[in-house]
């Protein structure tokens, strides 16, 4: 059908790519934008389903929104009614504005009933004719479940007489039948349908595996937007109801006792500061440093030129092959849980050669790189607890999530730092001195 009254007008190209919009909304290489319509029954679980998954997308740093089918009335189409006539205008409007969110890289999330196909055609053909995805989702739930849960008290007006043209008791809902996936929301959970959802996302390359696998590794931190827009950095602690069952289950695991220095890489991993590492390097990611100082996920390239490793000896390496968890202790205290461990050569030569120039063993790290095990174990980190030196320093050791919050509150519009090796050094004092009369002038302090 043709929509189409106005004349002399003629459609205007953007000037903005959408490969820009991508780039621009930190989607890598690709676009992201499509539209997933949930259909179904009234009470099937399409709206609850919808805002899982809406907060989910966000969680990954996706721009996502849910189009309700209730809000949608309180606003764009509040002059609609339920006769057969407004019902296909109410979805053509919807479609036609998720097309415009899908065009600027969103994932819309359309929850409407939409009992019937041709408006649903309708719907995707506004999509595919623009080129964008568009993912029709049945939430399959038997209509006596949905009268059960009747949230609204809809299903007994209806039955009542009271509402008319009642979709699934006096008007037919037309079942999809090719839909891109049927969601089983009455013996599923939420969180399992958000997860199906996801998976045809990943299938269909909207979400890359370096998205999923970075929401996968905050062991229950979600990341998400802080004040000031600042994207909390994950860190590798456990949530601290998670603490005991860890501890109860590291007494059945192999221990693998660390150094000191290898204690001071486990406090930069789990701290945030060597973001988007899981935990020490597996051999891929080690390999990446030493020959190209990046670390590739999917789409994406991370600057890294220091391999973070943990090297043990022949015979650790002979008494933890083949587990699938390692405990890690230092001085018999135990901080973090290693998971699905990778053990592989440590090449010394060649780590020394790419990172520092030379192999000549009077350097005192080179040194400690050819002193250190001929194995390095790789795996991801579940950490118990903050490491604390116990030196009257700890209070100053922040995280960037820590620094982030100071620097907030100190209502800091300008950061300077430098790192200090030897305080008393004259250039240092001169560096200090002089950044405090600067900002003095400038009225900061």
């Amino acid at each position: 059908m043709d929509y189409q009254k106005a004349t002399n007008i003629r459609p205007e190209e953007h000037h903005v790519s959408r490969e820009k919009r991508g780039k621009i909304l930190g989607h890598g290489k690709s676009f992201k934008g499509c539209t997933i319509w949930f259909t179904g029954l009234s009470g099937a679980g399409k709206t609850s389903i919808s805002f899982a998954l809406e907060e989910q997308l966000v969680s990954y740093g996706i721009p996502a929104y849910s189009l309700d089918g209730d809000n949608i009335r309180y606003g764009l189409n509040k002059n609609l009614g339920f006769s057969e006539e407004d019902r296909r205008e109410n979805i053509r409007r919807v479609a036609e504005v998720a097309r415009l969110f899908a065009d600027a890289g969103h994932i819309c999330l359309c929850s409407f009933v939409s009992p019937f196909t041709v408006d649903r055609q309708m719907a995707r053909g506004v999509h595919e004719r623009s080129g964008l995805p568009f993912f029709e989702v049945f939430v399959d739930t038997p209509l006596a479940v949905c009268e059960q849960r009747d949230v609204k008290g809809l299903y007994q007006k209806a039955r009542q007489g009271l509402i008319k043209s009642f979709t699934g008791i006096d008007q037919e809902y037309e079942k999809p039948e090719h839909p891109e996936l049927v969601l089983k929301a009455a013996q599923s959970s939420i969180e399992e349908s958000v997860e199906q959802v996801l998976g045809i996302l990943k299938e269909h390359g909207i979400l890359s595996n370096f998205m999923m696998e970075n929401n996968n590794h905050l062991n229950g931190h979600a990341s998400q937007f802080a004040d000031g827009n600042d994207l909390v950095v994950p860190e590798l602690f456990v949530p601290e109801h998670k603490v005991k069952d860890l501890l109860n289950e590291a007494e059945h695991l192999p221990r693998q006792e660390i150094g000191t220095l290898d204690l001071q890489w486990l406090q930069i991993l789990s701290e945030g500061w060597a973001y988007p590492l899981k935990g020490f390097m597996r051999e891929e990611e080690y390999l990446q440093v030493l020959h190209f100082n990046t670390i590739t996920k999917g789409e994406d390239r991370i600057n890294q030129s220091v391999a973070i490793v943990l090297p043990i000896t022949t015979p650790d390496k002979e008494r933890l092959e083949g587990a699938k968890a390692i405990g890690l202790y230092h001085k018999n205290d135990l901080y973090a849980i290693l998971r699905d461990p990778q053990i592989y050569y440590h090449r010394k030569e060649e780590r020394c050669a790419r990172q520092f120039g030379t192999t000549n063993k009077d350097h005192p790290h080179i040194k400690l790189i050819y002193e250190s095990g001929d194995w390095l174990l790789g795996g991801d980190l579940q950490v118990l607890k903050r490491v604390k030196w116990n030196d009257g320093l700890d209070e100053y050791r922040k995280t960037p999530n820590e620094l982030r919050s100071k620097l907030r509150e100190l209502g800091a519009d300008a950061v300077f730092a430098f790192q200090l090796r030897n305080p008393i050094h004259n250039g240092h004092a001169l560096l200090m001195t002089d950044t405090r009369r600067q900002l003095k002038q400038k009225g900061k302090i």
